[in-house]
C-alpha cells in the first residue's frame, strides 16, 4: 500500500467509477483497475463490487475512506510545511570563517543578505583556519568559509573569492630594499601561528619560489592578521598578508608593497560536511555568496 494507491481509491469511490477517476486522475482505466486490485490484494479485501457498469463500495471500503482522506490530507500539510520552510528564509545563522574573510568580508556579505531576508539572525565565530575546519567536522557549525583546504576526505571546499598576499612593511623597510627574493631574509619577519589558512598558503608559496621559511630573520608569532599589521606599523618587522586587510594602509602609504617578481594569490572556500544537509537560511547564503563570486 503506497499513498497514490490510496489517493486512486478516493476517487474510485467518490466518482463511483473506474473511467470517472481516470479522467480526473489522468491516468488509464487499466492502471485504475490494476492499483485497486494491488491494494485489495494488500489489504485482503473487496474493495468495490463490480456490478456490470457500475461498482459499489463494500463495507470495507466504507471504513477505509475516511482514514484515506485522513492520511492524504495531512500528507498535504506536510508537504505545505515543508515548501513554507525551504521559501521562508529566517533564522540563526551560526557561521564559522577564518581571519581574512570574517574581518574584511563576512561584515559587508551579511549586511547585504539581510536586507534581503530581515528574518536572519547572524553569529559569527572567528578563528583560524584549522580551528574552522574543526568545527565543521565536529558539527558545531553547517558553514565555513576559510582561506586554505585541509587535507580531510569528510568535508566539500568551494572556492568563491580569490584573495591576494603581499610582501609589505613600513617605509622604513621597504624604501630601501632590494627586489631580489634573498633580501627578504635579511629584514625582521613575522609569521600567522600554525593553522592560519594564511600562513599555510605563504609556505607553499615561499617553498614553491626556494625561500627557506627557517633561514628568516622571524622576530614573531601573533595570532591574528591585525595584530601583525598593529606590529608592522610599530615598526616591529615585515610579513605577508592579505591584500584586503591591508588595502587602506597601501593607499594612504603607511604601509609599502614590495614586489617579489611573482603573485601570491589564493582562493577563498566554503566549506561544508560531506554528510550534512544545509537548512533552508544556510543554503540561501550558501547561494549568495557563490553568486557574490561570479
Amino acid at each position: 500500500m503506497d499513498i497514490h494507491q490510496l489517493r486512486i481509491f478516493v476517487s474510485v469511490y467518490r466518482n463511483r467509477s473506474f473511467s470517472k477517476a481516470s479522467d480526473q486522475l489522468y491516468i488509464s482505466q487499466p492502471t485504475i483497475s490494476e492499483h485497486i486490485k494491488n491494494l485489495e490484494k494488500s489489504l485482503g479485501c473487496a474493495l468495490f463490487d463490480r456490478l456490470g457498469r457500475k461498482i459499489e463500495p463494500t463495507t470495507e471500503a466504507d471504513l477505509i475512506f475516511p482514514k484515506a482522506m485522513q492520511l492524504i490530507e495531512d500528507l498535504e500539510r506536510i508537504n505545505d510545511l515543508v515548501l513554507k520552510s525551504a521559501q521562508r528564509v529566517k533564522g540563526r545563522l551560526y557561521i564559522g570563517a577564518s581571519t581574512i574573510p570574517g574581518n574584511y568580508m563576512l561584515p559587508q556579505m551579511a549586511a547585504d543578505f539581510r536586507n534581503q531576508y530581515p528574518d536572519v539572525f547572524f553569529e559569527i565565530v572567528i578563528a583560524d583556519t584549522r580551528k574552522i575546519t574543526d568545527m565543521l567536522v565536529s558539527h558545531e557549525c553547517f558553514l565555513g568559509i576559510v582561506g586554505a583546504s585541509m587535507e580531510t576526505k569528510i568535508l566539500n571546499y568551494e572556492p568563491f573569492l580569490d584573495d591576494e598576499l603581499v610582501f609589505a612593511g613600513t617605509p622604513k623597510y621597504m624604501e630601501n630594499l632590494s627586489v631580489m627574493p634573498l633580501k627578504i631574509y635579511q629584514v625582521p619577519f613575522l609569521l600567522r601561528e600554525e593553522g592560519s589558512g594564511t600562513r599555510k598558503t605563504m609556505e607553499d608559496f615561499l617553498q614553491k619560489m626556494q625561500i627557506n621559511l627557517k633561514k628568516m630573520n622571524v622576530v614573531g608569532v601573533l595570532g591574528s592578521t591585525d595584530a601583525i599589521k598593529q606590529a608592522i606599523k610599530a615598526g616591529l618587522g615585515t610579513s605577508i598578508l592579505s591584500k584586503r586587510a591591508i588595502g587602506e594602509e597601501l593607499a594612504n602609504g603607511s604601509l609599502l608593497e614590495m614586489k617579489l617578481g611573482w603573485e601570491m594569490k589564493r582562493p577563498f572556500y566554503l566549506a561544508t560536511h560531506k554528510k550534512r544537509t544545509l537548512p533552508a537560511q544556510y543554503k540561501a547564503f550558501y547561494d549568495f555568496l557563490i553568486a557574490k563570486g561570479e
